[in-house]
């Protein structure tokens, strides 16, 4: 049995939570030699020495928090910057004014920055500039309104950082995910293509064989073979385009760091569907299928009025067209519309049968055709020539798709 492919990848902003742990572990030790070195000159020591014994205990309770994105919620982000205001703001209460406007740190140092970077790493710039605002309200009141220069620098500093940070990892994550996306689309590229050989040299080649057998040997095998022909052409459709694709969401490795599947789910109405998945269906051995290389995108509710529209003018054909008449669906994409259409290689319409269907009560074509593409502002063209089939063409205007 052959193995699916997994598309795995290492996430980039790991290295930035692996550098933030030691960060944090490195500035908390400075931060309590940085006292030890000068606690005789704090008028009050001991409530100085409290503080940085729960700073120091924090930082080792919490090591695991900022191991990565997923571990560090907001509620340990806000209470780690809550931390960190309280040291700043507990400064003047231990130390005097006049060391504090000499140049003198606060109690947590540079140990404040790592509470902003976990801020600007987690939800990006703009969390930055939301922790970076409360650590520069609570410098500016430490010096009661008057802050020195070299504590205004170190405030800019920690701002434009951790900004500038928050803004590399909000583009990294983009850069992340579109690389994902491009490995899940070539490894189901690579899937797809060994289906098809393996389809292509099995399942196809049966089909190929009772449908020519059968048409040898007549009678009910005549039927069979005939069954069989469409299914052939319907697969080999299906696995030369693949357009019936599952939806994929790529998610970071500090939140699994996999590639997800999932199936749409039934009835969803929600954003946009290939109108080729729609049509595709249809084609068999009497009715041929062509289409664009690219993707149809239309509303979800558009595209499936559009397609019961082309699924009436079908119906229409086997009812009025034979058993034996052939039918084509050519798909076009102008960009500002979209173009269906559907022709047989029937006897054709007589001239005032609609009309004369429609004062009959037969709504068909008024209602299953006509009807659906007038509520999505587009518009139904029906040309017929005795003896020589006839033709449906099916406008859709984009930016006036959405079902009234």
């Amino acid at each position: 049995m052959a193995k699916r492919e997994r598309v795995v990848r290492m996430s980039v902003e790991q290295p930035l939570w692996r550098a933030l742990t030691a960060y944090r572990l490195l500035t908390m030790v400075y931060a309590v030699l940085l006292f030890a070195s000068a606690y005789k000159q704090f008028p009050h020591p001991w409530p100085a020495a409290g503080y940085l014994a729960v700073l120091a205990v924090w930082t080792l309770v919490t090591f695991r928090k900022v191991a990565n994105a997923a571990s560090c919620t907001k509620g340990f982000l806000v209470a780690d910057l809550t931390v960190a205001v309280v040291g700043i703001l507990l400064t003047p209460i231990v130390d005097t004014h006049e060391r504090i406007i000499g140049g003198g740190p606060t109690l947590p140092t540079i140990w404040t920055a790592g509470a902003v970077l976990g801020f600007a790493i987690k939800g990006g710039w703009r969390w930055a500039c939301f922790a970076s605002t409360f650590v520069a309200m609570a410098n500016i009141l430490v010096h009661r309104g008057q802050p020195t220069g070299d504590t205004l620098h170190n405030v800019l500093l920690v701002w434009v950082a951790s900004v500038a940070i928050g803004y590399v990892v909000e583009v990294a994550r983009a850069s992340e995910n579109t690389l994902a996306r491009a490995l899940e689309i070539e490894a189901a590229t690579r899937e797809r293509e060994r289906l098809a050989r393996d389809i292509h040299d099995g399942v196809l080649q049966v089909l190929a064989m009772v449908q020519r057998r059968g048409s040898e040997l007549g009678g009910e095998a005549e039927e069979l073979g005939r069954l069989a022909g469409e299914q052939e052409v319907a697969l080999r459709t299906l696995v030369s385009s693949g357009l019936v694709q599952p939806s994929r969401v790529s998610r970071d490795e500090s939140r699994g760091a996999l590639v997800d599947t999932y199936d749409d789910e039934p009835g969803a109405d929600a954003g946009e569907l290939d109108l080729r998945t729609l049509l595709a269906p249809h084609a068999g051995s009497r009715v041929s299928f062509a289409e664009p290389g690219t993707a149809v995108p239309l509303p979800v509710p558009a595209a499936k009025e559009l397609a019961a529209a082309v699924g009436a003018a079908l119906d229409n054909v086997r009812k009025h067209a034979g058993e034996g008449a052939r039918a084509w669906i050519l798909v076009e994409d102008w960009g500002d519309e979209v173009i269906v259409t559907v022709r047989d290689d029937g006897p054709g319409i007589p001239a005032g049968r609609l009309d004369q269907a429609e004062g009959e009560g037969r709504m068909g074509v008024a209602l299953s055709i006509r009807g659906r593409l007038r509520d999505l502002g587009g518009s139904a063209d029906l040309v017929s020539v005795p003896g020589q089939g006839t033709e449906v063409e099916l406008k859709v205007p984009r930016g006036r798709t959405d079902k009234k």
